[in-house]
């Protein structure tokens, strides 16, 4: 320790000090990123299936659902370390909002058609799950969005409007008048999908199909 003239410690041990503190620092800031890194690539590898399956159902489409599944999870690395919930419900929320900025920005990469164009593994399901996906490809998108939200998610209607930043009201009309639109598809009336039993609740892709 270097002590000056008058008995005081000197600048050396100030500047040490302060050096030591910024290295250990550094240190514990690489290692927080570093355990970022590998909860960020745990989760990408443990939970991609279920969220590139909610990205089909809201677009419809094999190639925007992966673009809108990467789009998300590039919003979501940035703030991985200070998500305080669950990471999933943080991702699909960024899913969900950035899936809406597409249609409100009047986003025409779809539109409603009777005959569906031929997509990938998706479309590998046959019988009534397949034309609950066709029936949905035809609801404008907002509708889409709450019906997948409340009835393939599991969502609330408080949920719902929290991830669609809008009223537990527009949720509850939205709901109602894309559960019209079903009950009148044609291809729903000829599989019954959707009867009078259950006409509150679309029939869902059966167990360990991909959605």
């Amino acid at each position: 320790m270097k002590i000056d003239q008058g008995g005081s410690i000197g600048e050396y041990t100030d500047d040490h000090m302060l050096s030591a503190r910024g290295e250990g620092q550094v240190a514990m800031t690489e290692k927080q990123a570093h355990a970022g890194r590998e909860s960020f690539e745990a989760f990408v590898a443990l939970r991609s299936k279920p969220l590139l399956r909610l990205a089909y159902l809201l677009t419809q489409d094999n190639h925007l659902a992966e673009d809108l599944l990467q789009t998300s999870l590039a919003k979501s690395w940035p703030s991985w370390s200070r998500i305080e919930t669950s990471p999933e419900a943080y991702v699909r929320r960024v899913m969900v909002n950035t899936y809406s900025t597409w249609w409100r920005r009047k986003w025409n990469g779809e539109a409603p058609t009777e005959v569906l164009p031929e997509r990938g593994h998706h479309d590998a399901d046959t019988g009534s799950t397949h034309e609950i996906r066709n029936a949905l490809a035809r609801l404008p998108k907002r509708q889409r969005a709450v019906i997948v939200l409340r009835y393939f998610e599991d969502q609330t209607e408080a949920e719902t409007a929290r991830l669609l930043d809008c009223s537990i009201g527009t949720v509850k009309s939205q709901t109602s008048k894309a559960l019209a639109k079903l009950r009148i598809d044609p291809t729903l009336a000829e599989s019954e999908a959707v009867t009078p039993a259950n006409s509150d609740h679309p029939s869902r892709p059966a167990q360990g199909d991909p959605r």
